[in-house]
């Protein structure tokens, strides 16, 4: 009679057996982590060496291009306003920087804006005042792409030179304040205001008061003044070059189109950012001084952007003014 040993009852494992069977388990779960570990460590380290390599090719040909004649590119996109990327501690330190650099022999302002703060938009147009009467020599020229009205184009006229789309929308010269106005809705519900005020016009904006004369006229007083600041500025900016206002419509608010714009003299000439840079400048390398909004998207934009980029180049060679 021929017994199989699978036939055989099992003894059960001792102690000691499974003991030795569970630290087995545990020491191959070590190697195996252990392995992992050294390849994840070998690839980051890669990467970081990868990335230090890019960054400090990208670096060494950002400065021989800083070596070299270049134009300066500051980028003016969207409302101008402190809280927004187009406010006027960045875009003037972007213009500082340029100005610094001995060879950039024009800065170009590539404007997509509708406006926004008078305030902001007038301390660029003074700092751009300013550096041109230190560096005289430095050419400002800016390119407005779809849009360059109000606020934009109070900032465009502190350039030497205006340029745009013959659809460009351009001009806008005026200021606005938005408010509303809720008492027919208030006496609709039967709600009562309840203002508590130490200053006869400290509630002058407030839109749950009905209107008061005194309180318009006085408004408009304000944004007369800001108005005729405005028109002075692009007066001194564009000068002999602004046709005659006998309509009295060029400083009234209104927009026009890039051809209306060239015919009225708030440009110069039609042309985008690239063709004004290599055919009207003559510079052959623009480089961007417009500073990063923090210092996080920076090192993103450096170890990201740049890593990509670099290793393709190593393969293939208040009131609104709007």
């Amino acid at each position: 009679m021929n017994i199989d040993a699978d036939d055989l009852p099992r003894r059960p494992p001792t102690d000691r057996e499974v003991l030795d069977h569970l630290v087995g388990r545990v020491i191959d779960e070590q190697r195996r982590s252990r392995r992992w570990g050294i390849f994840f460590k070998l690839l980051l380290a890669g990467y970081v060496g990868a990335t230090v390599l890019v960054v400090g090719v990208a670096g060494w040909q950002m400065r021989a291009a800083k070596s070299e004649d270049h134009a300066a590119l500051i980028h003016v996109d969207g409302v101008i306003a402190a809280n927004e990327s187009a406010n006027a501690d960045r875009i003037i330190s972007g213009l500082r920087a340029a100005f610094k650099q001995p060879h950039v022999k024009a800065v170009v302002l590539d404007i997509n804006s509708p406006g926004g703060s008078p305030v902001q938009a007038s301390m660029i147009y003074d700092a751009i005042g300013r550096l041109k009467m230190k560096k005289p020599k430095k050419q400002v020229v800016a390119v407005i792409e779809d849009t360059g009205a109000s606020g934009a184009y109070y900032v465009a006229s502190a350039a030497d030179k205006i340029y745009a789309n013959r659809s460009s929308i351009v001009g806008s010269i005026g200021v606005r304040l938005d408010s509303f106005g809720f008492t027919g809705t208030m006496k609709k519900f039967g709600v009562e205001r309840r203002l508590y005020t130490a200053g006869s016009h400290k509630g002058i904006l407030d839109p749950y008061l009905p209107r008061d004369p005194a309180d318009e006229s006085y408004i408009r007083s304000v944004l007369d003044q800001i108005h005729k600041q405005f028109i002075a500025a692009v007066k001194v900016g564009r000068g002999a070059r602004l046709a005659s206002d006998r309509d009295g419509n060029l400083f009234s608010g209104l927009f026009w189109t890039g051809e209306d714009a060239k015919r009225l003299g708030l440009i110069d000439g039609f042309g985008d950012r690239r063709h004004i840079i290599e055919d009207v400048l003559n510079l052959d390398t623009t480089i961007d001084y417009t500073p990063r909004r923090d210092l996080a998207t920076r090192l993103l934009k450096t170890l990201g952007a740049s890593l990509g980029t670099g290793l393709g180049t190593l393969f293939n060679g208040g009131p609104l003014i709007r």
